[in-house]
């Protein structure tokens, strides 16, 4: 799947070890040899090294709960994967004695904290109420107050009033955080290495609804309607860009590929909103002065 390979894509740029799991290995079409065939396939394609091509295979059950290193010969429990990933995959690089940082990796939104921090302490302690920087770079920082702190349990955030090196929190109370910015030592903290969101690829034109048949299938119709579900979109998907078209009633939503888009598409006409949308259209870039001839993406 797209999703998928830009995924792995960026895993392995970045040098990470791979744990494959084939999971629905009881089903009586399960092919696994061709499955782990076409991954290391897939591996070669998108250029990993030798290190990672040579990937630690799981075989699992998701519904049965179990797991093996062998189609053949399944655990009890899941207990193959755990250990293989703990086996597998290094540990973070921390330093708990370190002055605070904290890089960004993620976004979150929520209607009554704003926007909320995901990522890892890579060293130090942060604590409920503590004043940091914030930094994009040595000279752009700005100081901020945390006011609220989770971690993760299971499938949902736990309130927190400390969280140390090595763990992975959410941070509130930073209303113009981004992803890849570092959240540090008010007095001694330094950025981290910055990571960049992808710049959209494809571009879309979204408008009101003007056929005969408007407001049968939703009850968010007008221009206003739409101009404010798409621009609340940005809170939390920071990688989409929403820009005014030729017309009131017209918006240029311009994502990182199709899927990006589509899914954008299907939530908001689950919640309730009709509009109409453009075909697909890539974006130009500009490459050593020269500019891209221009092309059109169906699906």
């Amino acid at each position: 799947m797209p999703q998928t390979r830009f995924v792995l894509k960026k895993a392995l740029e970045f040098g990470h070890a791979v744990v494959v799991v084939v999971n629905k290995i009881d089903r009586p079409s399960a092919r696994p040899d061709f499955v782990i065939n076409s991954t290391f396939e897939l591996f070669i394609e998108l250029n990993a090294s030798d290190e990672q091509c040579d990937f630690q295979a799981i075989y699992a059950s998701g519904i049965k709960g179990k797991a093996g290193l062998s189609a053949d010969n399944l655990a009890e429990d899941l207990g193959p994967l755990f250990e293989s990933i703990i086996r597998c995959i290094p540990g973070p690089h921390i330093d708990k004695d370190g002055a605070l940082q904290m890089l960004a990796t993620n976004i979150e939104y929520d209607e009554h904290k704003g926007r909320i921090a995901i990522g890892r302490l890579h060293a130090g302690v942060l604590l409920k109420g503590m004043e940091v920087r914030v930094c994009t770079s040595e000279d752009s920082c700005r100081y901020a107050r945390i006011s609220e702190l989770f971690v993760y349990e299971k499938f949902s955030k736990t309130p927190v009033e400390r969280v140390e090196a090595g763990d992975i929190c959410a941070v509130c109370g930073i209303e113009d955080i981004q992803i890849g910015e570092t959240i540090a030592d008010k007095a001694f903290g330094k950025p981290l290495p910055a990571i960049k969101v992808e710049e959209p690829t494809v571009k879309m034109a979204f408008s009101i609804n003007t056929s005969p048949f408007v407001g049968r299938e939703g009850k968010y119709v007008t221009s206003r309607n739409l101009r404010d579900r798409l621009y609340r979109e940005l809170e939390r998907n920071l990688a989409m860009r929403v820009e005014d078209g030729e017309t009131a009633d017209t918006f240029i939503v311009s994502g990182r590929g199709t899927l990006h888009i589509t899914i954008l598409i299907e939530n908001m006409r689950r919640e309730g909103y009709e509009f109409m949308v453009g075909p697909p259209k890539v974006i130009n870039k500009k490459v050593a002065d020269k500019l891209l001839e221009p092309y059109e993406v169906i699906f």
